[in-house]
């Protein structure tokens, strides 16, 4: 191990134990301190940067370029057409195709997405929810026309569907239906893309959609309850599937309670593993990505968001993430342009290298208001589950509406506290200044639909319409007899079936949710 020194040449540890008291050592349950026993010291966190717009051919340009300034992920964003299961051309797609994220409507968009990117060498984060199972498969099958050997490709896919239900909207099925394409996912990965994290469960949106600290904690951890349950439901072993579970939270303003929020996380979900049945030690530890706040952007002053993220993206390390990605300044206004991604990067490339804080694990242990806010943290977060658990879990209380309920109670309580600036934000409610926005923006073309379109048409003319038709039989044949759905969706998008027709199929078997 590498010896570490400031830059006044005092040492550093790599672990300081004898002020902790009785904290268990990072990289031993229940991971207060880290999953791993020399964190950052021997391996940084993976640097993503979330990018996706227009179209593949966009988007891969910017992978590229990402690429070249020395991200270690990809992290993709889809339009919200793709998230919601409609192709470009339908009539519902007007005007959203390109716009939040990149378009994909079949293998020939996803070939182009990863044009020139090896998908063996590379990790990939897809943020996906309702048409995740679809996603992964094109993703699978790029990767098997590249040559590459699928059960060695790396990734994540979100996955995540109770919290649309709570905090986002992008669901397509009922919550049953939505359950089984996620349970199908686990099974198959577990046996055929064993180096794929299943599922991103995700406490980011439920912190964008106004939740606090301690919900986002609490209703994230009890989503995950009910993941783990279906599976086991499913007859997944816990110690395999476990393995496969990551996390996805949000790194607020709050700088402190932040880090608390990490710590306590990964404690709270590995007594949880461990009461559910677990017994291997990674089946126990909560991996997470974290992405730096998007609501706590400004379009006021923007570069003022530099110092946000800044401050967020330190809190997540200093709270032990796996991965990272940080937001560019001009997110409240764009589509971040390219100085704007550049600068986030490049962010988190400071922190790593120049900040000093990667030279020993959990450096804020010890400090007695982190210790007690990890704490209170956990005990308050306890408590809510309590009472999620005492209505029967997660789903029954996201259809009972408590969850969203709870949720819209503190983004109204934050939104009076800062009408009436008793919550400073910078520029905003204080400090303001006459500004002209002549801030540099990115622009999606408007003609990107039609081009899709055109796409879409010369497909479907060069596709063999009889396999196309036997693998929509098999497919709503297996729907509907509980068949894994994974192995069958994968034949479709390699016969060229889309997006929205594999999304059609469900529909017609499925149903859609009415909310």
């Amino acid at each position: 191990m590498s010896k570490f020194k400031t830059s006044s040449d005092i040492p550093v540890e790599e672990c300081y134990t004898e002020f902790n008291g009785n904290l268990p050592q990072p990289g031993e349950y229940p991971f207060t301190r880290g999953v791993y026993p020399s964190m950052y010291r021997s391996r940084l966190w993976t640097m993503r940067q979330y990018a996706g717009f227009s179209t593949a051919e966009e988007s891969n340009k910017r992978y590229h370029y990402l690429l070249n300034q020395g991200t270690s992920g990809l992290s993709v964003a889809f339009d919200l057409p793709t998230q919601i299961g409609y192709d470009s051309d339908h009539e519902l797609s007007e005007g959203e195709v390109g716009k939040v994220g990149v378009a994909i409507d079949s293998i020939e968009d996803m070939r182009t997405l990863f044009k020139g990117i090896e998908l063996e060498k590379i990790s990939t984060s897809m943020t996906i929810n309702a048409t995740a199972s679809t996603l992964l498969a094109l993703y699978i099958a790029v990767a098997k026309e590249q040559g590459a050997d699928i059960k060695k490709i790396s990734g994540t896919i979100q996955n995540d569907i109770l919290k649309e239900y709570a905090a986002r909207g992008t669901y397509i099925y009922p919550p049953k239906a939505s359950m089984r394409l996620i349970t199908d996912v686990f099974e198959y990965c577990s046996k055929e893309v064993p180096k794929w994290n299943t599922i991103s469960i995700s406490g980011y949106h439920i912190r964008e959609a106004g939740a606090t600290a301690v919900q986002e904690l609490a209703f994230t951890l009890s989503n995950g309850k009910a993941y783990v349950r279906a599976a086991l439901e499913k007859g997944l072993d816990i110690n395999v599937f476990g393995k496969r579970l990551s996390f996805f939270f949000n790194a607020h303003n709050n700088f402190f309670e932040e880090v608390a929020k990490f710590r306590a996380a990964r404690s709270m979900w590995a007594k949880i593993m461990k009461d559910m049945g677990a017994t291997d030690a990674k089946a126990m530890m909560l991996r997470f990505h974290t992405q730096t706040g998007g609501s706590t952007l400004t379009a006021q002053q923007p570069q003022n968001n530099i110092s946000r993220v800044t401050l967020q993206a330190m809190s997540a390390v200093l709270g032990g993430t796996q991965s990272l990605h940080t937001n560019g300044f001009d997110e409240a206004l764009s589509l971040p342009t390219e100085n704007a991604a550049r600068i986030a990067l490049r962010t988190q490339q400071i922190i790593a290298h120049e900040s000093g804080v990667t030279h020993t694990v959990d450096p804020l242990a010890g400090s007695y208001f982190v210790e007690e806010l990890t704490s209170k943290m956990e005990s308050e977060a306890q408590k809510l589950m309590d009472s999620i658990e005492a209505m029967g879990g997660a789903v029954n209380a996201v259809e009972e509406g408590f969850i969203q309920d709870q949720i819209a109670k503190s983004s109204y309580d934050f939104q009076k506290q800062m009408e009436a600036c008793e919550q400073i934000i910078v520029g905003v409610n204080k400090f303001e200044i006459e500004e002209d926005q002549n801030t540099d923006l990115l622009t999606v073309d408007e003609h990107i639909r039609t081009s899709q379109i055109e796409k879409l048409r010369l497909l479907k003319s060069n596709r063999d319409e009889n396999q196309v038709n036997q693998v929509k039989t098999l497919l709503a044949s297996n729907a509907k007899d509980g068949v894994n759905l994974m192995p069958t969706i994968i034949s479709a998008v390699e016969a060229k079936i889309t997006l929205g027709e594999i999304a059609d199929i469900f529909r017609d078997e499925f149903g859609e949710y009415q909310g």
